[in-house]
């Protein structure tokens, strides 16, 4: 009796620590929403590629971290907004950003059961990201010499997976990230003695509203790890 008791505690205890993890890779495009060039909320206009990892604690939530790389070019005249057009700024960013926080699936995915697995998700969390620093010196883009800055971001992403096999998942999603700078097109830079030498311009365009990033695209992971404990009585 003894001896099953403690065959049924070890049991629980490695299925309590079992877990299931992805490792993948993301691509995708990037835009931005700011102050120089088109303001629609996705519309793509340089890649972003980059990886991610995630630990799925349940069938309802996992853990994420990820690392994305993307560029943008914001130009005035590709605008709807005829002030703009007639500005005609145009520039060109790369983003650089790191992202951890949680992804909710909106129905149960179990990834160890036979047949497809799919649920839309929303993730968010924190992201620390690194830009060029840039600004406008009478109409003409400057590249700050070749300075970069730092920021914070809220990432809110809604996508969608599917499990194409019983090692690998497919996804789409749409990242948006609120960030807590207005100077990703150039628009609005601060003046610190970091980049006094270089005399910044004066901002322009809405300065009491920080500037968003957008990454859009597809996820592919690999699957591994344990199978759950959830799943030892299914």
């Amino acid at each position: 009796m003894r001896s099953c008791f403690l065959g049924t505690l070890l049991f629980f205890a490695f299925c309590a620590s079992a877990q299931t993890y992805e490792i993948g890779a993301f691509a995708g495009g990037t835009n931005n929403i700011g102050d120089v060039g088109r303001t629609n909320f996705i519309l793509p206009s340089n890649y972003a590629v980059g990886g991610l990892f995630k630990w799925n604690k349940s069938k309802r939530y996992a853990w994420r971290a990820s690392v994305i790389y993307g560029k943008f070019t914001a130009d005035d005249s590709k605008s709807n907004i005829s002030s703009r057009q007639e500005r005609g700024y145009v520039v060109g960013n790369s983003i650089l950003e790191a992202s951890a926080g949680l992804e909710f699936n909106f129905v149960e995915y179990n990834l160890h059961r036979l047949g497809p697995a799919f649920t839309p998700y929303l993730y968010t969390g924190l992201t620390y990201f690194r830009y060029d620093y840039n600004y406008f010196d009478a109409g003409i883009l400057q590249d700050g010499l070749n300075q970069r800055d730092g920021s914070l971001a809220i990432p809110m992403t809604v996508g969608f997976k599917y499990r194409i096999s019983q090692l690998f998942i497919i996804g789409a999603e749409i990242g948006a990230r609120y960030t807590f700078t207005d100077n990703l097109d150039a628009s609005n830079p601060k003046k610190s003695t970091v980049f006094d030498q270089i005399n910044p311009g004066p901002e322009f365009g809405n300065i009491f509203s920080d500037d968003w990033y957008v990454f859009s695209g597809v996820t592919f992971t690999y699957t591994f790890g344990r199978k759950p404990c959830m799943d030892c009585f299914e």
